[in-house]
């Protein structure tokens, strides 16, 4: 039953963001994501990744047009990136080549389990140019993917937030709160919320936020906390339609305007 209720809610949220005949044809959906394309480096090998890279490889494989705008340095890691992502259904045609900088690398080191990250800087993301091109995809865009981590440099955070303002009324423009240490501010959290019409973040993360932006965060990230605190981001960004908090084990919160 709780299945078959999220199912119902899931469906109410999508009828109520689009109208639009498209998505409900046949014609598959133009998916981008917006920002870091890097390698993680784990104890155990390097792994492609970023986070609007890898929405952009999901969507591709749930049978949309899927698109990743960044850049990767004239290197050989932004070379095997490349390998690596032409098998995948994923359009990395007009990801950008920087002569000057390295391809994003992540050093990741596990300490109990748990992940701890070092984001070198600079890298070719932090650079991403603004062209015609790229413009030209966000104004057929059907969703945009775009975080807070490729926001980091001016250069990058110009160029994210030109594009998602230049997609249509009706795109799907969800922001991906990714939180690193010192690569954050109240600053870019607003203007990125500003823009979007979802936001996801995670557990952990939802208290930081809510501070961040001086709304009111006056308990521990329960689910009933994390509910109110949701509806608090509702009420302070009128473009937003939904937020998506990720719980590690115990799920995933979505909550609407209405449900």
């Amino acid at each position: 039953m709780a299945v078959e209720r999220t199912k119902q809610g899931i469906g109410k949220w999508a009828s109520k963001m689009d109208d639009r005949s498209s998505w409900h044809s046949k014609q598959p959906r133009l998916i981008v994501g917006l920002g870091e394309l890097l390698w993680d480096v784990l104890p155990f090998g390097p792994r492609l990744g970023g986070a609007p890279a890898n929405f952009s490889v999901m969507a591709g494989r749930l049978g949309n047009h899927a698109t990743i705008l960044s850049r990767i340095g004239c290197d050989d890691f932004g070379r095997k990136a490349m390998e690596v992502l032409d098998p995948l259904p994923v359009d990395a045609s007009l990801v950008q080549v920087d002569p000057a900088h390295h391809s994003g690398l992540v050093t990741v080191e596990l300490d109990d389990g748990q992940p701890r990250y070092t984001v070198h800087e600079p890298a070719a993301w932090d650079f991403l140019e603004l062209s015609d091109e790229w413009v030209r995809v966000a104004e057929r865009a059907d969703a945009i993917c775009f975080g807070s981590l490729a926001q980091r440099c001016r250069t990058s955070r110009q160029t994210i937030q030109t594009l998602v303002a230049e997609t249509s009324s009706a795109c799907i423009r969800i922001f991906d709160v990714n939180l690193r240490t010192p690569f954050y501010s109240g600053e870019v959290l607003e203007e990125s919320l500003e823009l979007a019409t979802v936001v996801k973040m995670n557990d952990a993360e939802a208290p930081l936020i809510l501070n961040l932006l001086g709304l009111p965060s006056d308990s521990g990230p329960d689910q009933e906390w994390l509910r109110a605190s949701a509806e608090r981001l509702l009420e302070a960004f009128p473009a937003l339609q939904m937020v998506a908090v990720t719980r590690g084990a115990a799920g995933s919160l979505l909550v609407t305007r209405d449900d």
